[in-house]
């Protein structure tokens, strides 16, 4: 499930927009927004955001023996 970014949270700081693999966030008229078609999951947005403003559940990682 793509993520979502809370736009009362978002300070606009930018972090999450340098930090995406993917390209996946935009900046909208003064905040940060995630494109849900190109966003892939994989919860940089969310672990590096201060505010705590990037909802979605986190994905689980099996680990490998």
């Amino acid at each position: 499930m793509p993520r979502n970014i809370i736009q009362d949270k978002c300070t606009a700081c930018g972090v999450c927009y340098k930090s995406c693999p993917v390209e996946a966030i935009v900046k909208t008229e003064s905040k940060y927004s995630i494109i849900k078609e190109e966003c892939v999951d994989c919860g940089t947005c969310k672990r590096i955001c201060k505010e705590e403003a990037v909802e979605g559940k986190d994905p689980i990682h099996a680990e490998i023996k």
